[in-house]
């Protein structure tokens, strides 16, 4: 397993009395180019939020509030703290249903789901059953302090969670006026077949699926670099602007790897999971966040990692 690739969320997949150790590694990435907003001088800004009195408020000053038709009514991080499911690692599935009953519109992001531990015979043999039988587990877990809704796929021995949305989240064709659809006469049917067949592919490409505007704006920003034109150094720019880890470029392989050396591996007792106590910086946000509010530390819920890591940095020398 190479050095760059860890999960960022650790936890055990439970039903009945079957328990299976798991990390989760992100299965997108945005391939995009991130663009930041900078001063005429070529800094990076930050945003600062103003008061009634047009003075810039600190992190501790702000609370938030939920809009009613009154106004807002305020809530206090402990109220918002006390809402929280109960913290658990593990990934409880309820249910499992035909893969089919999940449509495309309930997902919403996509995990790998890698076993955790050197034994991962129950991890293969879960997912074998899984994609013989043609289902989907759906399971719920708490991460940050919020429970998600998730389907967990098996594709490839390889198991997949994906986020779901609620369901009053979606909206139905009914609630966009497409009760009933009108149906097309013969003649329509049978040029609308021949258009499709024209257009049909045994497999998609995936050169077709590409971003041409992110790939234009890549190319324009390595022109520039390399000509030397508008090219500014910013101090400060390095700030942590995403909350996943960077993931390399095959990470099926990767965990395809993993599982084939844990059912080889030898010895016991070879666990890699050095933690240095008070390396902060190698901290989740998740853990940030618990460290914070264990140590009660205002304005936490609105912080970046970053300033996660300063306050409690001045709580503990405090």
């Amino acid at each position: 397993m190479p050095d760059d690739v860890r999960g960022f969320w650790s936890g055990t997949l439970t039903f009945g009395l079957v328990s299976i150790p798991v990390e989760l590694f992100p299965a997108v990435r945005s391939q995009r180019p991130s663009l930041r907003m900078l001063s005429p001088e070529g800094v990076p800004l930050s945003r600062v939020y103003f008061g009634a009195d047009d003075a810039p408020l600190s992190s501790e000053q702000i609370v938030r509030g939920a809009p009613v038709e009154e106004g807002f009514v305020v809530l206090s991080d402990e109220e918002l703290d006390a809402l929280e499911p109960e913290r658990s690692r593990d990934i409880h599935l309820r249910r499992f249903v035909p893969r089919d009953a999940i449509g495309p519109a309930w997902l919403k992001r996509s995990y790998f789901l890698a076993p955790a531990s050197e034994s991962t015979r129950s991890y293969a043999v879960l997912a074998a059953t899984m994609e013989k039988r043609g289902h989907a587990g759906i399971a719920t877990f708490v991460m940050r302090g919020t429970e998600y809704l998730v389907a967990i796929f098996a594709d490839d021995g390889i198991l997949r969670a994906e986020t779901l949305r609620f369901a009053d989240e979606l909206r139905s064709a009914e609630d966009v006026g497409l009760a009933d659809p009108p149906s097309g006469d013969a003649s329509q049917a049978k040029s609308m077949r021949a258009a499709l067949k024209k257009l049909e592919v045994k497999r998609l490409d995936e050169d077709e699926v590409t971003d041409p505007r992110a790939e234009a704006l890549r190319e324009l920003v390595e022109e520039k670099l390399a000509a030397g034109t508008d090219v500014v150094v910013a101090p400060g720019a390095d700030e942590e602007t995403s909350e996943d880890p960077e993931e390399p470029t095959d990470l099926v392989a990767v965990l395809k790897a993993r599982l084939k050396a844990a059912e080889t591996d030898a010895p016991a007792g070879k666990k890699k999971r050095a933690t240095s106590g008070e390396d902060l910086a190698s901290r989740t946000k998740d853990e940030l966040y618990e460290r914070a509010q264990a140590l009660d530390i205002d304005g936490r819920s609105r912080m970046t990692k970053a300033q996660l890591i300063a306050s409690i940095e001045k709580a503990q020398a405090a």
